[in-house]
């Protein structure tokens, strides 16, 4: 009351509720791709507004109920002025990071909520090897490098199932590699995003013919046909044929040669067969096939008699 009997203009004064925070925003990890949200919960916002930004940069993303950012991929929605949620779809890795909520009170009060963005794994082709070729008995190295979020796993297997040692990790050291050791191996990257992804590394391993052959002596039959067959190995794939007669022979004769065919873990190997038909006494001789690549010449002999 003042000194003339009339109220204060200050004695009625109630102080509205201010605005609070009900709790913390939830940080979010979403998949690339997906949509991600956060959620801004505020007790007696009354006719106070807010606002959503980005925090590292302050980029104005919502007023209230609009959407002031040309990102069409970012929405806002509201739960009876209570619960405020920005949505961002599509998202991308630039998405990851912080955001703020604000209420535009006389002290502005905000929150902090951050967005982790998972990505799937990629295979660098350019960081990783592709085919490789070496000698027998060389080291080789085979590297894969991925990429991803979290940062992607690495198995090496061999593709035909093969046990293989120390398949582990960005490189795959293999020491005196051997012919055995010829096949592709496949590099595997995971990290629990899907999907997995793959790359196929042939190893190709070169070295010089061996020839073979269970038999040296063989016994015929006048009138029969005979076969002869020598085991090949080698890599590149060898020319194959047949001689008649010794190798120190001025006139032997060169024969054709029919190849099995090469294939799976074992593609370095074939047989190579000549048919006798109609076997005659002239046809008595000593056969020798023959292997020759670019590393070297080998070859094994096979003596028919009658």
């Amino acid at each position: 009351m003042l000194a003339d009997g009339s109220a204060s203009p200050y004695s009625a004064v109630t102080t509205a509720a201010v605005p609070q925070f009900s709790e913390s925003i939830r940080n979010v990890t979403v998949p690339l791709g997906r949509e991600a949200v956060l959620s801004c919960v505020i007790n007696n916002l009354a006719e106070y507004k807010v606002g959503w930004l980005r925090a590292d940069d302050q980029t104005i993303l919502s007023l209230h109920r609009r959407v002031v950012t040309h990102n069409p991929r970012v929405s806002v929605t509201h739960d009876e002025s209570r619960t405020w949620n920005l949505h961002i779809r599509q998202v991308k890795e630039s998405d990851q990071g912080c955001y703020m909520c604000q209420i535009n009170t006389a002290i502005m009060k905000k929150q902090l909520g951050c967005i982790q963005v998972q990505v799937p794994p990629d295979i660098v082709d350019d960081r990783s090897t592709s085919d490789v070729t070496v000698n027998e008995g060389d080291n080789v190295t085979l590297t894969c490098t991925a990429t991803g979020k979290p940062a992607p796993r690495i198995v090496w297997r061999r593709e035909d199932g093969q046990k293989i040692v120390a398949y582990h990790g960005e490189t795959l050291r293999l020491y005196r590699v051997t012919r055995q050791m010829m096949a592709a191996y496949m590099c595997i990257a995971s990290n629990d995003v899907p999907p997995a992804v793959s790359k196929r590394v042939p190893l190709n391993v070169n070295f010089p013919p061996l020839v073979t052959s269970s038999m040296n002596v063989v016994g015929a039959l006048l009138g029969t046909d005979v076969r002869l067959t020598c085991n090949v190995e080698s890599h590149p794939p060898s020319i194959n044929y047949w001689m008649k007669g010794r190798q120190q022979d001025q006139h032997n004769t060169i024969l054709p040669s029919i190849d099995g065919e090469r294939g799976g873990s074992t593609s370095y190997k074939t047989s190579m067969s000549l048919t006798i038909h109609n076997f005659q006494s002239q046809d008595k001789s000593a056969y020798i096939c023959v292997a020759a690549n670019s590393l070297g010449t080998a070859e094994a002999s096979i003596q028919i008699y009658g």
